[in-house]
């Protein structure tokens, strides 16, 4: 797997909406935000590294309570073959925000 393969899954749901690390500026909820942020393991043969596993986040921002992309990004990510956990459910009050954030991760050849 490539960390376009995360991309192409969540544009896949809300395209023209999905962003890399940080929104675009006046981006309007709904949108996506994911980065990945490191290695989560590893498998090593004949002294070297063979299969990384990197680890990452996807953000969901909406204004919609109970919104149907929620379900919709987790399907997207099991259709890709993208193991991920939620992490976290949050309502930001200042800016009347849903926000959902999954843990993703996937294995890639070195």
């Amino acid at each position: 797997m490539t960390l376009a393969d995360v991309k192409n899954a969540l544009l896949g749901v809300l395209p023209g909406k999905v962003y890399h690390h940080i929104a675009a500026p006046g981006a309007v909820a709904p949108y996506i935000v994911w980065a990945e942020d490191g290695q989560s393991g590893s498998l090593y043969g004949d002294g070297k590294m063979v299969k990384q596993v990197m680890e990452g986040t996807i953000d969901l921002f909406t204004k919609q309570e109970y919104d149907p992309l929620f379900s919709e990004i987790q399907h997207a990510l099991n259709n890709a073959g993208i193991g991920f956990r939620l992490n976290s459910v949050q309502f930001e009050e200042d800016t009347q925000i849903f926000h959902h954030e999954w843990v993703w991760n996937i294995p890639m050849e070195v």
